[in-house]
């Protein structure tokens, strides 16, 4: 098929720098629509705390302490979808495209399946988990109701992170890209409609209507240019197992960073509600950068699957390493212009005299932002390296290495920092410096350290 051949052409031939035009351009051909997807989710969440920071800013806690039961379940859910783009990837690299159908209805059953028993579950600790924080009544009734309307979007969430996987990995991510910024407009009048009224509530429903769209859409282009009907070919011995295995361990890694970070926004909220707002725009920043190394990272990712498809393991690990490179350098690039317009973007947060009631917050947003910047440039490396690890069949290792990073470092650190040591929200971000960096370079030289054992 016609994917099949296109998937053939990138990566140019064997040996040769990693830095070959023929590579360079056929990574960001993949790469930017995939990461202007990736972009437009956290987007979506920035217009959300724009909105509701204009017009109800005591209530942006509330969504974002939301999303720690949320948080987690979409990361494992997600996660365990990691197996459908590897080996679609794989299959479209050894000519086997029209095969990957198989790995999609798997993947949709998995995933739809997950997301129903994740969304009962969300349902139900909801209120527990905010009260066991310690925070007031009100705080918690209006976080538990955020949760329960944001889960209802779970099932088909999960449903279009399998779709959009299996598009990217047959090389068809602009249909992906089209579908998820236009849930992103979506979402962005829902919240002007809503919000002035509903507050909180308001960026909820429409969050959850956004991403219902968003999963519908992804099924019908799925049924039309992936070979989600199509039943052909034999599935390979221990196929679904090892699709299984791979989503498992980028699930528990998905887990162990998206559920420490959600609770760095409860660590900021404790300190004060004013601090955990301020706290959770400067992450929504950050996290706008990290969706695009996210991108960058499932392109490297697919390319990587497709070499390994063809038995091209020096292929494989030139598309790599070309992958980490572009990284670093787009991650300095980044972090520089945050750095740079800290001042813009704080006071685009805020009122045009950077004030939430009356108190002046956007110098304290704009030192967050410079503060922040440098470590962008380590996130980003580490989730390349980490999506390049899995494509190269490495699962474990780099599980260990965010659990290590994120739950065993960076969580009890940022609590310390702020708490007994007395620092503050300035310890919440010391915190998650230190455990970037070390997950940054912890992946690094881990996935050096494989290419070069099988080259």
């Amino acid at each position: 098929m016609a994917d099949d051949r296109a998937a053939g052409q990138g990566g140019g031939t064997r040996g040769g720098s990693f830095l070959s035009l023929a590579d360079a351009v056929d990574l960001v051909r993949l790469a930017l629509p995939v990461a202007a997807t990736r972009a437009s989710f956290i987007l979506m969440g920035l217009t959300d705390a724009i909105v509701l920071g204009r017009h109800r800013p005591g209530e942006l806690p509330f969504v974002l302490n939301a999303w720690l039961p949320l948080g987690v379940a979409m990361g494992f859910g997600i996660g365990l979808l990691t197996g459908v783009q590897v080996l679609s990837a794989e299959l479209s690299g050894a000519g086997r495209g029209a095969e990957a159908g198989r790995i999609l209805r798997r993947g949709l059953a998995v995933g739809i399946g997950f997301g129903i028993v994740a969304m009962l579950a969300c349902i139900a600790v909801a209120r527990p988990l905010v009260a066991a924080f310690g925070f007031d009544e009100p705080v918690v009734a209006a976080t538990a109701e955020c949760t329960r309307i944001l889960a209802y979007g779970l099932p088909i969430q999960m449903a279009f992170a399998a779709t959009a996987s299996s598009l990217e990995a047959l090389r068809r991510p602009g249909i992906v890209t089209l579908i998820s910024w236009a849930a992103v407009l979506l979402n962005a009048w829902l919240d002007v409609a809503w919000v002035p009224s509903l507050g909180a509530v308001g960026v909820a429903w429409a969050t959850t209507l956004s991403r219902v769209a968003m999963g519908i859409a992804g099924l019908v282009a799925a049924a039309m240019f992936t070979p989600l009907t199509t039943f052909t070919g034999r599935a390979d011995r221990g196929e679904f197992s090892r699709q299984n295995r791979l989503g498992y361990g980028a699930a528990l890694a998905n887990v162990a960073e998206w559920g420490s970070f959600n609770l760095t926004h409860v660590l900021a909220s404790l300190v004060s509600l004013d601090a955990g707002a301020v706290w959770g725009m400067a992450v929504q920043v950050l996290g706008a950068v990290f969706m695009i190394a996210v991108g960058l990272g499932s392109a490297t990712a697919v390319r990587v699957a497709e070499h390994r498809g063809r038995a091209d393991l020096p292929a494989a690990a030139r598309a790599a390493r070309l992958g980490m490179t572009v990284s670093l350098a787009i991650g300095v690039l980044l972090a520089a212009v945050i750095w740079g317009g800290r001042d813009w973007l704080a006071r685009a947060w805020l009122d045009a005299d950077g004030s939430v009631d009356g108190k002046r917050l956007a110098p304290l947003l704009a030192a967050m932002l410079a503060a922040a910047a440098p470590v962008t440039i380590f996130d980003g490396v580490q989730g390349v390296a980490s999506m390049a690890l899995r494509a190269c069949g490495v699962v474990w290792a780099p599980t260990a290495i965010h659990a290590a990073s994120y739950v065993a470092v960076m969580v009890p650190l940022c609590w310390w920092l702020a708490f007994p040591a007395g620092f503050g929200l300035w310890g919440v971000v010391a915190g998650v410096a230190v455990a970037s960096i070390l997950a940054g370079v912890l992946q690094a030289v881990l996935l050096e350290r494989v290419l070069r054992g099988e080259g």
